[in-house]
């Protein structure tokens, strides 16, 4: 649809009540129930096969509860339709680029998709934000994981998204690309848009998080506040 619909609908918060999702007899997540508001930088933490990747998969719309319900604002996704899809931005893990094609061609032909007046002039301003505008018109394929994570993101938040949902994004990443991303989401935060990411990585989100969930063996909890550092509390947390 063309971005100049998608003003049509917008959401300040998620809310999610209740939510299981089974895979045959295999239950990736179980009850789970949270709200998410504008604004906030909230963790996503958890062993492998905790359900993270699922919680963020249905929240993208890209799978749907077997139990319970998410409103984005006071919406269902069948409700909002097509112009929910235009709210939601996701980077998976795999970053999903064409690495044969160059940054500005990546970023141009998702612009197309989502229906851009100006694909190139959006493209352009993405890449300076990346700080790739010098590597613009070099194949991805000879990016670092670092300049192609960058590069990923910014085509996430192209159609500026309300919704963020990030899956792993320090993975990889040297001290100065984390701190890089991190300075990104804090942009992110002050420009109201709701950030959901699921890490391993505690180092490099200390002190960046408004809240920290743990998901394990699809049940949800939230950590307290900070009163110790992040892995003391995810620990104590796993040992309960």
């Amino acid at each position: 649809m063309p971005a100049s619909s998608a003003s049509s609908f917008d959401f300040d918060s998620v809310t999610v009540s209740g939510v299981s999702r089974h895979y045959g007899r295999r239950r990736a997540l179980s009850g789970v129930s949270l709200t998410l508001r504008a604004g906030e930088l909230v963790g996503l933490l958890g062993p492998n096969g905790a359900g993270k990747s699922t919680l963020l998969g249905l929240l993208a719309t890209l799978i749907q509860p077997s139990r319970g319900t998410v409103l984005y604002g006071d919406q269902p996704p069948s409700a909002a339709g097509v112009a929910l899809r235009a709210r939601l931005g996701f980077l998976p893990h795999d970053l999903q680029l064409y690495a044969e094609l160059t940054a500005r061609e990546n970023l141009e032909f998702f612009g197309g998709l989502h229906g851009f007046h100006d694909p190139a002039g959006r493209a352009a301003a993405a890449l300076e934000r990346a700080g790739l505008a010098d590597r613009a018109d070099d194949p991805v394929q000879g990016f670092s994981r670092g300049m192609r994570q960058r590069l990923a993101l910014e085509r996430t938040l192209l159609h500026h998204p309300r919704l963020v949902l990030l899956d792993e994004p320090f993975t990889g990443l040297d001290e100065a690309s984390g701190r890089a991303l991190a300075a990104r989401l804090q942009t992110l935060g002050r420009e109201q848009r709701i950030v959901l990411l699921a890490t391993h990585d505690m180092e490099a989100v200390e002190g960046l998080l408004d809240r920290v969930l743990v998901l394990r063996e699809g049940r949800l909890t939230e950590l307290p506040a900070r009163d110790a550092p992040l892995r003391e509390r995810y620990r104590a947390a796993l040992a309960r």
